[in-house]
């Protein structure tokens, strides 16, 4: 890993820890540059700017988790500039979670989500996330959307890129016997 590819994963990793262990949204912020953006695709959630990115941590995300949350590292890559990391988001629906189910009550389920998270850096600081996930993948396990009416994957998702041995082509031997 290069010099800058270390810094880059350092800081990312730093910004994760304030976000996640320490619930710490000023901290969050010093690991973003002045103008920053966050998005979460799947819902658009997230903010433009500073102050938009902050009031969003604070108000949706940062300490908004279930208490059994947890991320399982799949792989990441550095390039000159980007961190992507592909990772499982676990949890149990409990709570309220606006950047991914806005409106909707605890259903009590429990989630395995797959997520890639695309990170661009500016002077070693976060300069934007782009989070994405497959949000009929998560309505499956929380309940909200029958696979036996769509061509819909729920925790099986997840359940391949922890273990690759997990049969394929199941939406095919569904719909076509």
């Amino acid at each position: 890993m290069t010099e800058n590819g270390k810094v880059m994963a350092d800081a990312f990793d730093e910004h994760m820890r304030c976000e996640f262990v320490a619930l710490d949204v000023p901290g969050t912020m010093r690991t973003m540059t002045a103008n920053p953006h966050l998005t979460h695709l799947p819902t658009l959630m997230g903010g433009v700017g500073r102050e938009e990115v902050a009031d969003f941590y604070r108000d949706h995300f940062v300490g908004h988790w279930p208490k059994d949350m947890k991320a399982i590292p799949i792989s990441r890559t550095i390039g000159d500039d980007q961190v992507i990391d592909e990772l499982i988001v676990c949890f149990t629906h409990d709570i309220v979670m606006n950047t991914y189910l806005p409106g909707v009550a605890p259903t009590g389920k429990a989630v395995k989500l797959p997520h890639v998270v695309v990170v661009k850096f500016e002077g070693g600081k976060v300069a934007h996330e782009h989070i994405y996930w497959d949000q009929a993948c998560l309505l499956v396990q929380v309940g909200l959307l029958d696979p036996k009416l769509l061509p819909v994957i729920g925790v099986e998702q997840a359940e391949k890129l922890l273990d690759v041995s997990q049969p394929m082509n199941r939406l095919l031997a569904a719909r076509h016997g």
